[in-house]
């Protein structure tokens, strides 16, 4: 069998990937193409997509889990001018949240996540809901986001969690570092402060375990909304998912998987987020969620993969 630089074997390095890779399906290849076959869907009319901007705390069953969930419609309706989002619930977090944690979905299936893997979160807003149910199955979990969403996400996290496991927290600002005093407990969770506009990707690896080139499994979950902050989130992905590249000489590396989950709201915006995102990286859309997803093709919610363009993978 003829074997270009996606090929696989039986083993060797990137197997996870490959793996990953032969499930798929085909490359998405022409950004106006996938925008129109998504759009041209009859989509639900869901709003702007909360599970309920007015409650102050939700109850919800994710993976199993029993969550009691704390948010602030208060902070969401007001004039904050970094942004307001990540103050309550999206619809699409906790059906995203179900998916990605049922060990028979394709990351898991793959190799690409498991035990091993180091994970980070780019938005992941108050709710906390993200770690706990994925933090379980993997080496390390990083969530992060801008620090207003801190005091509810750590409460959240807290009161969720087993209490003899609290999380760990950065400090802030643009070259911000693990806060003075903090600890390192039975929670394999990291709250790190992250705005996609200001702050310095330098400050990630000392975050991650020991001996670790970088992160297995970017996240990022209805994150794309304005048009504004599309160059901004795409840069900070590519710069992530380059700081496994930059120790990719080890022929067992395997690159940074990037994993887009959003609702379909606008094509335009959509549009732009995907010709913006295909310059620097392949991208694949994710083609079945399982049978008892709601996000089936239809629901107005889609998943894409990502890797670099130019991670130096090896013919095996």
């Amino acid at each position: 069998m003829k074997k270009g630089p996606f090929s696989t074997s039986s083993s060797g390095p990137l197997m996870a990937f490959y793996n990953l890779q032969a499930s798929l399906g085909p490359e998405t290849e022409d950004s106006e193409e996938e925008t129109f076959l998504l759009f041209a869907q009859s989509l639900p009319s869901r709003g702007l997509g909360f599970v309920d901007g007015k409650a102050t705390s939700l109850v919800l069953t994710v993976a199993g889990h029993d969550l009691r969930i704390d948010q602030s419609p208060g902070l969401l309706s007001s004039h904050r001018e970094q942004g307001t989002t990540g103050a309550v619930v999206w619809e699409m977090a906790p059906l995203f949240a179900e998916w990605i944690a049922v060990q028979s979905n394709v990351l898991f299936r793959s190799g690409v996540l498991g035990a091993h893997a180091t994970v980070l979160e780019l938005g992941c807003g108050v709710s906390g809901i993200m770690p706990l149910v994925l933090a379980p199955k993997v080496g390390r979990y990083i969530a992060t986001d801008q620090e207003y969403v801190f005091t509810l996400l750590k409460q959240n996290l807290a009161e969720n969690m087993p209490s003899a496991a609290k999380t760990r927290v950065s400090g802030k600002g643009r070259q911000s570092k693990l806060a003075k005093g903090s600890t390192t407990t039975d929670s394999n969770i990291d709250v790190v402060a992250l705005d996609w506009e200001t702050s310095s990707i330098a400050s990630l690896p000392p975050l991650l375990p020991r001996g670790c080139s970088g992160i297995d499994v970017l996240i990022a979950c209805d994150c794309i909304y304005n048009e504004a902050l599309i160059q901004p989130f795409v840069s900070t992905c590519a710069e992530i998912c380059a700081l496994r590249q930059k120790t990719a000489q080890d022929a067992d590396n395997e690159p940074t998987v990037c994993v887009i989950a959003q609702q379909l709201r606008s094509d335009i915006v959509f549009t732009a987020w995907l010709s913006s995102f295909m310059k620097l990286f392949r991208v694949w859309r994710v083609p079945e969620l399982g049978s008892g997803s709601e996000m089936t093709e239809g629901s107005g919610f889609v998943i894409h993969i990502g890797v670099l363009k130019d991670f130096p993978l090896r013919s095996t």
